[in-house]
């Protein structure tokens, strides 16, 4: 590994780790009770490619040593090291060891049955997918109901992957098992949680 690779892993976490933590925290914590509701995670971290700022704020938040990290993207040796670093979460090359996956952008949903999608005495034991978007807004809008939708959302992101309602209409009938996926862009993350079912308009 490369100097500037460890130079790069030693910088841009949150000024504050406890409190940027927490924030963090929280801030996902009501994305994922508000199903499509955009939530600016608002923290100055900064991560080498290809980790968007909230992506890197969210691992940052929520990952540690037992929460394994994988990154579909093969040369991400900068950002795993920034990870590993900033953490203490293992980056590792299975993807279905993974708790946390970060996808490229594009990503192919006919990948996606690699990922732990938990099992009947351990539904949390699944992954959560960090799926990054060319925006989350000014796309095709897509009508979201269940849990935390008090009748019906809507969602209109930019440049999810082929497939993707028809992925994510087959996610929600596994619950209580399923994937759990974060849309991300710059520094704003929208939840989709295995509960939420998506339509087209």
């Amino acid at each position: 590994m490369q100097a500037n690779t460890y130079a790069a892993a030693y910088e841009g976490g949150f000024e504050s780790p406890v409190f940027g933590a927490q924030a963090v925290f929280r801030s996902v914590m009501d994305a994922m009770a508000r199903p499509g509701t955009i939530v600016d995670l608002a923290q100055p971290v900064s991560a080498p490619a290809p980790l968007e700022t909230a992506a890197a704020a969210f691992l940052a938040a929520l990952a540690d040593y037992d929460s394994p990290v994988w990154f579909e993207v093969e040369d991400a040796e900068a950002a795993s090291a920034w990870v590993e670093f900033q953490t203490g979460a293992p980056v590792i090359a299975d993807p279905q060891q993974a708790a946390f996956a970060v996808l490229a952008k594009g990503s192919a949903v006919t990948d996606w049955r690699r990922f732990s999608i938990g099992t009947s005495s351990y539904p949390d034991a699944s992954a959560t997918l960090l799926l990054p978007v060319e925006a989350l807004e000014g796309g095709v809008e897509l009508i979201l109901t269940g849990p935390g939708i008090e009748t019906q959302a809507r969602i209109a992101p930019r440049g999810l992957p082929e497939g993707f309602v028809a992925a994510m209409q087959a996610n929600a009938a596994l619950y209580p098992l399923g994937l759990d996926i974060l849309l991300v862009c710059g520094s704003r993350v929208s939840a989709l949680p295995r509960t939420t079912r998506l339509t087209e308009v």
